[in-house]
């Protein structure tokens, strides 16, 4: 049995579940920049197949052939789902606080290889202050730390080269297809935990998909 030495949390989705925040903050820039755009649920989940939310805006005006200015609208979104994280407690998903309590116990290093906004990762950190501590991580991503977000390898390459580790020393955990291909592309044997908006569908390159995160993962 490979001895792991690092757990690698792909996205903030696998900690924590915030995709419903993030699509209704997303509704609520849209009506403060006066468009009269509604993503519902159904929208979103389709939407969630390609990274980057200023990209999915892009995408949704070019499909409704709308001319809109996406870093204002993201810059709006981001403040609304940061002002809820702070002023809202959210809960780990299941098993995270007990694989990071195992992780610390036995010595395996943890990250959180995500490439989103460092200021969405600093809101994460204090909505989930009373469970989760940036203390137990060595590495924290962000997207400044890299050129191409995911599903480009870059965030995971930087995780590695920080933490000294190579690929097989490591379990990587994501939460969508594009991310689990990010994880596929640096090498790594990676599970598929997905969030409420990703359960129905197939995800292939998985090593295998969970809904439960715990140290069983170290033994395969």
């Amino acid at each position: 049995m490979t001895k792991y030495k690092a757990l690698l949390f792909g996205s903030i989705g696998t900690i924590v579940e915030t995709s419903e925040i993030q699509r209704k903050s997303f509704n609520s820039a849209f009506k403060i920049a006066g468009l009269k755009w509604n993503w519902t649920k159904e929208i979103y989940k389709n939407l969630l197949n390609k990274s980057g939310g200023e990209e999915r805006i892009l995408r949704y005006a070019k499909q409704t052939k709308k001319n809109i200015n996406s870093k204002n609208i993201i810059k709006l979104k981001t403040k609304i789902f940061n002002s809820y994280l702070k002023k809202n407690k959210l809960k780990l998903r299941s098993g995270v606080k007990e694989i990071i309590k195992y992780c610390k116990k036995q010595e395996i290093k943890l990250a959180l290889v995500s490439s989103t906004s460092k200021n969405n990762i600093n809101s994460i950190f204090f909505c989930l202050r009373d469970s989760l501590n940036k203390k137990d991580f060595d590495f924290i991503g962000n997207s400044k730390l890299v050129k191409k977000l995911k599903p480009s390898a870059e965030i995971y390459k930087l995780a590695l080269k920080e933490l000294r580790l190579k690929p097989k020393e490591c379990i990587a955990i994501e939460d969508t297809q594009e991310s689990l291909n990010s994880a596929i592309k640096a090498k790594l044997k990676c599970f598929i935990f997905p969030g409420n908006f990703h359960r129905s569908k197939k995800f292939n390159g998985a090593f295998k998909e969970v809904s439960k995160i715990n140290k069983n993962i170290f033994k395969s």
